[in-house]
């Protein structure tokens, strides 16, 4: 598949960290575990610093579902559990993605949510941020459907692991690797937020949910029944909810600390190769997770007061 090739100049210029509010679509395996709906909140109340466009369900596939299209079913039903307890209306919002996998490198998996960021994406020269928090296959396939999309949209993902390690390999990358391969070989304006040493410093705890999220309405009180719910002993117990790393990074990307680096090459082995004639992406390096947790805590304190 044959990507248009973007100035180095128009490149970097899409790599700068977000300024000021932008519109963005949330792509998200919601129903995975905990914390996707976690970030799905934070984004739904940071109107001041994004517009949030579409919500596509992202397949995926573990002890939570059948297949991968059972577990995109499984996604789309929890955004719109979500969506009830904000009060958010879910018509024109919310789409469902692929019910499979990526089967191989250039062949799309189409689906409403793929069509939807297609058209959304070419309508406009401002750029969309596409947050992805899961598989990546609904972003890859609307890639390779509408290859000028690279001109089109930054991608911000959280994926894979950091650069220096052994195995790229962790769950939102292994569970679709032509997908994945895809978003670091297109030249997409490209933002990853690796998981282990990064966005798992996104640590909290049932006392800390119980103290600052728990009584903060409906959607507050929902988030701690399924955060207990994810594990049966809480003695010394936290759970990582990376996910609100995306979300984090276009609210304040000094809280998400980045680097321009070279593509890596991503293996059949689930392993990084490095190459510095390839283009460039930002990768992030650590995450502060104090004033991002402050940033949700407030935000749902704000929204309950509201009523």
């Amino acid at each position: 598949m044959d990507f248009p090739s973007l100035s180095p100049a128009f490149r970097l210029d899409r790599l700068q960290p977000p300024s000021g509010k932008v519109r963005m679509v949330l792509d998200t395996d919601t129903y995975n575990e905990i914390d996707d709906q976690f970030a799905l909140v934070h984004a739904l109340l940071s109107p001041d610093s994004m517009d949030v466009e579409a919500i596509y369900a992202a397949p995926f596939h573990n002890s939570r579902s059948v297949n991968a299209g059972d577990g995109m079913e499984k996604s789309h039903e929890e955004i719109l559990r979500l969506l009830e307890r904000l009060q958010v209306a879910p018509e024109g919002l919310v789409y469902r993605g692929a019910q499979s996998f990526l089967t191989a490198g250039d062949r799309p998996e189409t689906s409403d949510a793929v069509h939807d960021l297609v058209e959304r994406g070419m309508a406009s020269d401002e750029p969309l941020y596409v947050t992805a928090i899961g598989a990546i296959t609904n972003v890859a396939s609307a890639l390779l459907l509408e290859p000028r999309l690279v001109e089109k949209i930054v991608v911000v993902w959280l994926g894979g692991q950091p650069h220096h390690m052994a195995s790229a390999s962790e769950f939102n990358l292994s569970q679709d690797l032509h997908a994945s391969r895809l978003i670091f070989d297109c030249g997409v304006p490209f933002i990853q937020i690796p998981c282990h040493g990064v966005a798992s410093h996104l640590l909290s705890t049932v006392a800390e949910l119980e103290r600052y999220v728990q009584g903060r309405g409906a959607i507050g009180d929902y988030l701690v029944e399924i955060f207990k719910a994810y594990h049966s002993d809480h003695y010394a117990w936290s759970k990582v909810v990376w996910d609100i790393s995306a979300t984090s990074y276009l609210i304040n990307p000094d809280w998400v600390p980045t680097q321009v680096v070279h593509s890596p090459i991503l293996t059949d082995q689930y392993t990084w190769s490095h190459d510095p004639k390839r283009h460039f992406i930002r990768v992030a390096s650590n995450v502060k997770r104090d004033p991002i947790f402050r940033d949700v805590f407030q935000k749902l304190e704000q929204r309950a007061a509201q009523g």
